[in-house]
């Protein structure tokens, strides 16, 4: 099952609109009638310490970066070069930015030398350009690249599902 799925089955058993006890042998109560509209809830708080956004905003700053409009065009004059997402396995198997390979960021160091000819022609000029779902792993994955001695890499800080919303190509991996 896909991360957005389980995510979403998980989302319908906490707010009741799944029940597991339905299978009882009790008897089920009348349904409610529908309340008034509610508001949305605002969106939760990341899961994670002000320090991790203050560690992206500094890496930022640190590597080449580029929003999502210089991305499309870039893309549309296939002048990207080796285009990574960095997102994990799960997240890619919904939906990529054609062309794209899938290095995860937590495995990157490790499995870029492949992608770049090691060991008998390493390109460490190869022109990549990294993304993820909200732009923070792909700076740090950027970063980690350049660590390493790569010296063409670009981060592209957009949010993956503003890319699906604006209706640009977006593939699903091969079954």
């Amino acid at each position: 099952m896909s991360y957005r799925k389980t995510l979403l089955f998980t989302a319908m058993i906490l707010a009741g609109s799944i029940s597991l006890t339905a299978c009882t042998t009790a008897p089920m109560a009348p349904a409610a009638t529908p309340a008034a509209p509610v508001a949305q809830a605002a969106a939760p708080a990341p899961s994670y310490p002000p320090s991790i956004g203050a560690m992206v905003a500094k890496t930022k700053t640190q590597i080449k970066t580029v929003k999502m409009p210089e991305f499309k065009t870039a893309y549309d004059q296939k002048n990207v070069g080796l285009l990574i997402d960095v997102r994990n396995e799960n997240e890619f198997e919904d939906g990529f930015v054609p062309g794209a390979v899938n290095v995860p960021r937590g495995l990157i160091e490790f499995r870029i030398w492949k992608l770049v000819g090691f060991p008998d022609k390493t390109d460490m000029n190869a022109k990549m350009t990294l993304y993820c779902a909200t732009g923070g792993r792909c700076a740090l994955a950027t970063k980690s690249l350049q660590d390493l001695g790569f010296t063409n890499v670009t981060s592209v800080d957009m949010k993956y599902d503003d890319w699906v919303k604006a209706g640009y190509p977006v593939a699903m991996p091969k079954k």
